[in-house]
């Protein structure tokens, strides 16, 4: 394991209670490198959506903790946002949350000489993802080839 899915474990283990003791939910955390500075994000949500109030509060909560803890040897700027309406489906309370939803997906690599779908998510499991496309054929994609799967939104 890497050092930095060490830290995103060692955060999420951190941060639950904290965001769930809010009434919150943990969307994410991730630990990545970004023109030459760390940083530690987690990504909250909650029923009518996160406010910035929210984010300034589990912020304190969480930087406390993290400053008990002190287990990240890099100097890191750490942040609590919301997710926002673009956010990946990685988890399989997004998935469920999605079923039956227009979500759109890109592949690392073409199927059928494009990179992009959008579909009706219809099915799921642990490797793969089904989506119904306006036609009504459906199309089954590795998760492995998704480079990205989320809410499609039209406006």
């Amino acid at each position: 394991m890497s050092r930095k899915e060490i830290y995103e474990q060692k955060a999420e283990a951190l941060a639950q209670p904290i965001v769930e003791s809010r009434g919150y939910e943990l969307v994410d955390v991730e630990y990545v490198k970004e023109a030459g500075t760390w940083y530690l994000r987690l990504y909250i949500d909650k029923e009518g959506g996160i406010t910035i109030n929210d984010c300034e509060e589990v912020s304190r909560l969480f930087g406390d903790r993290l400053d008990e803890e002190d287990f990240i040897e890099d100097a890191y700027v750490m942040e609590v946002s919301s997710p926002g309406l673009d956010r990946p489906l990685k988890k399989e309370k997004d998935y469920v949350r999605s079923m039956g939803k227009k979500v759109e997906i890109r592949t690392y690599r073409p199927v059928e000489k494009q990179k992009e779908f959008c579909g009706i998510l219809s099915a799921y499991d642990d490797n793969s993802v089904t989506i119904t496309l306006e036609e009504g054929q459906s199309m089954v994609f590795q998760k492995a080839d998704i480079a990205l799967i989320r809410l499609a939104f039209e406006f």
